[in-house]
C-alpha cells in the first residue's frame, strides 16, 4: 500500500480557516466522478449523500421524481447549510441525465449499483467522468435499466444477512472506493 504525503497549506490557499482547525484535504479531480440518484425517497440520506458530493466535488444528479422538495426554503428548513456547496443537476428522466452527463464527460462510462448485482464493484475500475449510478431505498434501480446497462451492474458485497446497505453508506462506499482506486485520495495536504 502507498503512503500519502501530507502538507500544510498555507491560510490564503483556501480551507477551513474560518472555523479555526485545519481539516485534511485532497485535491479534486479535474474531471469529477458524478453520483447519480434515481427517484431518491428519503431527504435525510439525500442530504448525506449532497455533503458527501461537497466533500468529494463530485457533482450530484438527481434524476426523476423526488420523494421531497429542493427548493430554497425546504433546503433552508431542513438546515442543510452546505447545500450552496453541492454541484447540483435535476433531470426529468434517465435519458435527459445520459445526454446531460455524455455530454460533459465524453468516455465516461456507467456503474450502476443494486443489491442484486451478481459483480462486485471492486472488480469494476474507475475512471474520471464516470457515473456512479444509485437507484431508489425501497426498490432500488429500474428493471429497464438494469437489463439495459446488464453489463455495467455492480453490487456491493454483504457479509451478513440483510437485504441491502443504506443509500447514503452505498454511495459513500462506492465513492470514495473510486476515489482512492484513482489516486486522488493519496496527496493530502491540512487546510
Amino acid at each position: 500500500m502507498r503512503a500519502s504525503s501530507v502538507k500544510v497549506v498555507p491560510k490564503d490557499c483556501g480551507g477551513s480557516e474560518t472555523l479555526g482547525v485545519a481539516r485534511l484535504r485532497a485535491r479534486p479531480l479535474d474531471t469529477p466522478l458524478h453520483i447519480v440518484l434515481v427517484e431518491p425517497e428519503i431527504p435525510p440520506n439525500t442530504g448525506n449523500i449532497a455533503r458527501l458530493a461537497a466533500a468529494t466535488a463530485s457533482p450530484l444528479h438527481l434524476v426523476g421524481r423526488l420523494g421531497f422538495r429542493i427548493d430554497e426554503h425546504s433546503v433552508r428548513r431542513a438546515g442543510l447549510d452546505y447545500w450552496h456547496l453541492v454541484d447540483l443537476h435535476t433531470h426529468p428522466t434517465f435519458e435527459a441525465f445520459l445526454d446531460a452527463w455524455r455530454a460533459g464527460a465524453p468516455g465516461g462510462r456507467l456503474h450502476l449499483f443494486s443489491a442484486t448485482g451478481a459483480r462486485s464493484y471492486l472488480t469494476a475500475p474507475t475512471q474520471p467522468g464516470d457515473a456512479l449510478v444509485f437507484g431508489k431505498e425501497s426498490v432500488g434501480l429500474p428493471a429497464d435499466l438494469l437489463e439495459r446497462f446488464a453489463d455495467r451492474v455492480v453490487g456491493i458485497p454483504t457479509l451478513g444477512p440483510v437485504r441491502s446497505l443504506n443509500l447514503a453508506n452505498a454511495v459513500s462506499i462506492a465513492v470514495y472506493e473510486a476515489l482512492r482506486g484513482l489516486g486522488a485520495i493519496d496527496d493530502t495536504f491540512t487546510g
